[in-house]
């Protein structure tokens, strides 16, 4: 399940920037193209999250992921040809994405049902919380 779209994609940054960068021979948007960068962005995004603990495909998917998978397209889309800026997003994404492989940042959803403790208790047998003193 990828994390962006073509429509995210001409969301953020247009579709004339879009139909530039993965064109097809009749000069149309080259849907295949498209998806394929965005199934990459994906796999990219996978590949850090999951070294979080975060089950993938993640789901629901945060809104920043899928910001993050639009530059990370973008980037993949302008293959050797892309812009200062285009690479400075896709630098930010990755800074982001090695942040949350770290556990620096979390991304709001659940790592799985270990990580769940709603309607549990989660004791530490080990430690002594009383001294055994009266009191």
């Amino acid at each position: 399940m990828p994390y962006c779209t073509k429509a995210d994609l001409i969301a953020r940054f247009g579709e004339d920037e879009l139909q530039a960068i993965a064109h097809d021979a009749n000069g149309e948007i080259d849907d295949a193209a498209v998806d394929r960068a965005c199934d990459d962005a994906s796999g990219e995004i996978d590949g850090y999250v999951s070294a979080a603990g975060y089950p993938v495909p993640l789901s629901p998917v945060p809104r920043i992921v899928t910001a993050y998978a639009c530059d990370i397209a973008r980037y993949r889309l302008y293959d050797e040809h892309a812009s200062e800026q285009v690479q400075k997003r896709y630098d930010d994404a990755v800074k982001f994405l090695r942040s949350v492989s770290r556990g620096e940042v979390k991304l709001g959803i659940s790592t799985g049902p270990s990580s769940s403790s709603a309607g549990s208790v989660h004791m530490n047998p080990g430690r002594q919380v009383f001294n055994g003193g009266g009191f």
